[in-house]
């Protein structure tokens, strides 16, 4: 990983969005800080699509979209994407997408009807209740009210499991044919193919005309975690932010840059330089 000083004019000025996790990445261990919300504004008056990419619910990420400036929110670790809809014809990426009341409503995108999803996360629910009852150092989390197609299992907000039952748990749920992702906070219990990678992507794709291959070289991921692993690798320009060091050993590729700070600050870190490269470099 190398040092925010080394990110080059030509890397900051090729980007036309930024991707960002939300749990100890823009938030500092859920608390959104002045710091890291004004850094928002500051990439977008550069011209960037902002885009929020988490494993936290649906109905978190529609708040979100209604409130923050960003272009959509990746909810459910890619399953489910949060825009808004426009009155008129679509925007650009960065173009006039910024929430202002009456712009528009707020849609949610799911490729599945409603009645097939309370049936499969009726499922995942008895299956969380079961490892909850089995290793009662865990809990379901406190955000599944909000939660449309996975279930979470509480290892690292409000309760600390012991990495053995973690890796138990998730081996337990692989033999019952259930997919799993670990985030610094909480353990997904899902049935659904996507991942931060492909979820981000196919918005990009389907939402904004982008082209998927091209895609992954003009938008930069921001993260700090495990269940960023994909992005890391799927996207040429990623950043950690600096507790993303303790993350490494589940990371098959990590970022390329990492920021001199930990969570909102790091993340404020980050967008200064990024801000500044692209205010700065001499026009092509």
């Amino acid at each position: 990983m190398k040092p925010l000083s080394l990110l080059t004019p030509d890397d900051a000025r090729a980007l036309a969005g930024v991707i960002f996790d939300l749990d100890d990445t823009v938030l500092d261990h859920g608390a959104l800080t002045e710091a890291a919300y004004g850094a928002l504004f500051r990439l977008r008056e550069t011209g960037l699509a902002l885009i929020a990419c988490t494993g936290r619910p649906a109905g978190w990420g529609e708040v979100i979209q209604r409130q923050w400036p960003i272009d959509a929110t990746i909810v459910e670790n890619g399953a489910v994407a949060l825009v808004r809809e426009q009155a008129g014809p679509i925007a650009g990426p960065g173009e006039g997408l910024a929430p202002v009341a009456g712009a528009g409503r707020v849609v949610k995108l799911d490729a599945l009807d409603r009645d097939t999803r309370r049936a499969r996360r009726a499922e995942l629910v008895a299956l969380a209740d079961d490892m909850v009852r089995r290793f009662p150092a865990a809990a379901l989390a406190d955000d599944n009210d909000q939660r449309v197609t996975d279930v979470t299992i509480d290892i690292g907000e409000h309760r600390r499991v012991p990495p053995e039952d973690v890796r138990t748990m998730r081996a337990v749920l692989r033999e019952r044919g259930v997919r799993t992702l670990v985030s610094s906070v909480h353990l997904h219990l899902t049935r659904d193919p996507a991942d931060k990678a492909t979820g981000a992507v196919r918005l990009l794709s389907t939402r904004f005309g982008e082209d998927p291959t091209r895609a992954r070289y003009r938008y930069a991921f921001v993260g700090d975690s495990g269940n960023d692993g994909v992005a890391f690798a799927a996207f040429t320009l990623t950043f950690g932010v600096a507790n993303v060091r303790a993350h490494l050993g589940k990371l098959s590729v990590p970022p390329r840059f990492v920021a001199s700070q930990p969570m909102g600050r790091g993340f404020a870190e980050i967008t200064r330089r990024i801000v500044e490269l692209r205010k700065n470099a001499p026009e092509p």
